[in-house]
């Protein structure tokens, strides 16, 4: 009869630690990990999206440093013909 009641007695105690304390960690524990997924996800996804938007940025930026660098050599080709045609000055021989 003792052996019963001691049974019953460590069923019971069983039942509730499984169900009042490994149940809700385990439930905890899956969320916790769920929003760890979720924040990690978020991270990388904005981390993509800052380096996208640099790429684009130094790409813009290479552009117009291109561009500038072609108008300069384009002002600096009209200036070398203009500067030849100026740097001689014309004069008369006094005699």
């Amino acid at each position: 009869m003792f052996k019963y009641i001691l049974l019953g007695f460590t069923i019971y105690f069983a039942y509730r630690f499984i169900v009042n304390f490994l149940i809700p960690v385990v439930k905890t524990t899956r969320q916790v990990k769920k929003q760890f997924d979720s924040v990690r996800e978020q991270q990388a996804y904005q981390q993509q999206q800052t380096n996208n938007q640099q790429q684009a940025y130094q790409q813009q930026a290479n552009n117009q440093q291109k561009a500038y660098q072609q108008q300069a050599q384009a002002s600096a080709s009209k200036k070398s013909t203009k500067a030849s045609d100026e740097d001689y000055l014309e004069f008369e021989e006094i005699k």
